[in-house]
C-alpha cells in the first residue's frame, strides 16, 4: 500500500507542471443573472472577461512600447525585436522570420499566420481594467470597430484564439492558456455588449 501511495505521489508531482498550467475557468453570463442592476451586471461581465484580456497570453502582444514581452512574467522578448512600421517587425527581421503559421514544438516558438503586435493605440500593459475597457470601445483607437465588430474580433479571430492553444515554451513546458475558452470569452463579451457595454469604474 505504501508503494502504491508513493507511486501516486510521484505521478502527481510529475504531472504538476502541466496541471499548474491548465486553463483557469471562466464564469458564464448566466452566473451574473442575479445582478439586478443592468449597468452593474455589465461591469461584472467585463470584469470576468478581463481575466482573459489581462492574461499574459494577451498582455505580451499588447505592450506599452515598441517591443513585445514573453512568458507569464512578461519578461523582455529574446532576442530583442521591435514593432516596426506595421507591428510586424523591423525591415529584415519581420515577426514571421521566427514565428511561422503554427506553433513550432521543436523550438518552442509560438506561431500563427498573422503573428504581430497590437497597434500602439491598443497597448494596455500596466493599464487598469476600466482603462482597457474604455480603450477597446474607443473607435479612434480600436481601428474604427463597432461593438459588434469587437465581438467578432474577440470571439472568432484566429490570432486571438491562439491564446487558448499556446503550445510549449523553449523549455518544453506547456504555456499557461488564457482562462476558459474563446467561445466562453465571446459569450461574456456579447452579454457585456447586450447590457450596455458599461466599463468598470477603475
Amino acid at each position: 500500500m505504501r508503494l502504491i501511495r508513493l507511486a501516486m505521489l510521484v505521478g502527481v508531482l510529475a504531472a504538476g507542471g502541466s496541471a499548474a498550467r491548465a486553463a483557469e475557468p471562466l464564469k458564464s453570463p448566466a452566473d451574473f443573472a442575479g445582478i439586478a442592476d443592468r449597468g452593474a451586471r455589465s461591469q461584472a461581465l467585463f470584469t470576468e472577461a478581463g481575466k482573459v484580456i489581462t492574461s499574459p497570453r494577451c498582455l505580451n502582444c499588447h505592450p506599452v512600447g515598441d517591443s513585445p514581452t514573453q512568458g507569464d512574467d512578461l519578461h523582455a522578448h529574446l532576442p530583442h525585436v521591435v514593432r516596426g512600421a506595421d507591428g510586424h517587425g523591423a525591415v529584415g527581421l519581420a515577426c514571421q522570420t521566427c514565428h511561422q503559421a503554427d506553433n513550432f514544438a521543436s523550438s518552442g516558438v509560438p506561431g500563427n499566420p498573422h503573428w504581430g503586435l497590437a497597434p500602439r493605440s491598443m497597448a494596455w500593459q500596466h493599464h487598469t481594467l476600466g482603462q482597457i475597457c474604455r480603450q477597446i470601445k474607443d473607435k479612434s483607437r480600436n481601428g474604427g470597430r463597432s461593438l459588434v465588430q469587437l465581438h467578432t474580433h474577440m470571439a472568432d479571430d484566429a490570432l486571438v484564439g491562439w491564446a487558448w492553444h499556446p503550445g510549449i515554451d523553449s523549455h518544453g513546458q506547456p504555456r499557461t492558456p488564457a482562462p476558459g475558452t474563446q467561445q466562453q470569452f465571446g459569450e461574456l463579451i456579447e452579454a457585456w455588449i447586450q447590457t450596455g457595454a458599461v466599463c468598470p469604474a477603475s
